[in-house]
């Protein structure tokens, strides 16, 4: 199986932070995700994984702001420091389609993966917050299906840039004073709705060509463009029924786009409570749960909704419907929070704390047997080509699964027990991307530059 250690802030779990065993005052500290990233390859894990976005959510008031977790540096100038403090470990930084643009991002990558020497992921996303577009110039967050349509053509456009320097482009020959060899070095010529680029890259072929490509959209849209593009699919289910049948439906979609079932990997994340004993693993996520102020686990299911405002509403009755305004966007998410509503015994307040304990993972609560089996009865059933961890306090929740799970899956003969190769895509099973220039040179126009 693979495995991803998700760096998610100090903690998977959204009061992670307030618990005794977190890394106090962290995020700031290059040391404290170097020493995570670290340990994420003493566990002989594919990759670390940073989250990122450009703004703050919308926040019911100040005291739900000030009591979150909400420094962030930026993923990739992050990956870049930690990148010559590891050797083999993936780097997946985050960047937005909608608020960046074609060519810095794909250098930017292309630098990490010559950086690291191969082992840059890009997880793409679309942006989802209003502050995001207010930080850009824009006065809302553009539709839902303008956004995956943008980052189609950012993805494509990218792309052309990666493939703009051919194998033996780059010479570097004293002896005939040629650094580089101009006819294995095409124009890329992008034309679209969103984008003109000229290009090429002013960067020579990284060692993966292309970073990994990592999504994790869960609508309609979000699923039709992770199957044309994704190589890594970041889920989240609360159960390995939904799992099995999401993995399914990818490898039917991709399938549609011409795309090998290998050719990605279904990755849910998995939040690890881990004790010796089953109870005292309830007890320390009981423990983290009653670390949530109400005002945050409240705010967090508002957003979860659209916005809905639960003010009016009294806490211990059921979440009421809906109005049609706020079901008219696709939202995964929002589905499975109606989902969860309809069980017997949901409250708006049981609600809040279930949906601000489980943040964007499912919970494995046990011993690290425990949290083994399942991790193992997942893999063994088709649910998952291997799993995102999301331990709910760091560092040491990433230690704890390092030391105590690792071992029982490498027994089983379930993972790895070092590096076979080098590269994130030699870690991860993944083909070397086709360069679209070289298989049809056709395709090759002069630079504009010369």
């Amino acid at each position: 199986m693979k495995l991803l250690a998700f760096i998610m802030q100090t903690g998977g779990h959204i009061a992670g932070w307030r618990h005794p065993l977190a890394t106090d005052r962290a995020l700031c500290d290059v040391d404290y995700f170097v020493s995570c990233a670290q340990t994420a390859e003493r566990g002989k894990f594919d990759a670390v994984f940073f989250a990122d976005s450009l703004g703050y959510p919308g926040s019911r008031s100040a005291e739900t702001f000030e009591g979150q977790e909400t420094p962030k540096l930026d993923p990739l100038l992050l990956l870049s420091a930690v990148a010559p403090e590891t050797r083999r470990i993936g780097l997946i930084g985050t960047a937005s389609t909608t608020y960046n643009e074609p060519y810095p991002t794909a250098r930017r990558f292309a630098t990490l993966d010559h950086i690291s020497r191969g082992r840059a992921g890009w997880n793409i996303v679309t942006s989802t917050m209003e502050n995001e577009a207010h930080n850009h110039g824009f006065e809302s967050h553009m539709g839902h299906a303008e956004r995956y349509e943008r980052a189609a053509e950012f993805l494509e456009a990218a792309r052309k840039l990666w493939d703009s320097w051919q194998s033996g482009a780059l010479l570097a020959d004293r002896a005939s004073g040629r650094y580089a060899d101009a006819s294995r070095i095409s124009a890329v010529n992008h034309a679209g709705r969103h984008f003109r680029i000229a290009g090429p890259l002013n960067l020579p072929r990284s060692p993966q060509q292309h970073p990994v490509l990592v999504q994790a959209g869960a609508s309609a849209d979000g699923k039709a463009f992770a199957a044309s593009c994704a190589e890594v699919i970041f889920t989240s289910h609360p159960a390995i029924g939904s799992a099995i049948a999401l993995r399914r439906e990818m490898h039917e979609r991709a399938a549609a786009f011409g795309r090998a079932k290998d050719a990605i990997k279904v990755l849910p994340a998995i939040t690890p409570y881990i004790g010796r004993t089953r109870e005292e693993a309830r007890e320390f996520k009981q423990e983290l749960d009653e670390l949530i102020p109400l005002p945050i686990a409240l705010d967090k299911l508002e957003t979860l909704l659209g916005g809905f405002d639960l003010s009016d509403h009294d806490l211990d009755d059921p979440l009421p419907a809906l109005p049609p305004e706020y079901l008219q966007v696709q939202s995964s998410t929002r589905d499975r929070v109606l989902e969860a509503a309809g069980h017997e015994g949901a409250t708006i307040r049981k609600l809040a704390y279930q949906v601000a304990g489980g943040r964007t993972s499912s919970a494995a609560i046990g011993t690290a047997e425990d949290v083994a089996d399942m991790l193992s009865e997942w893999y063994e059933a088709g649910a998952a080509d291997g799993f995102i961890i999301s331990p709910p306090v760091l560092a040491s929740g990433l230690e704890v699964f390092v030391d105590q799970v690792v071992p029982i899956l490498q027994a089983r003969g379930l993972f790895r027990k070092d590096y076979a190769g080098e590269t994130l895509r030699d870690h991860l099973g993944l083909a070397m991307p086709v360069n679209r220039y070289e298989e049809d040179p056709r395709l090759r126009t002069q630079p504009e530059i010369w």
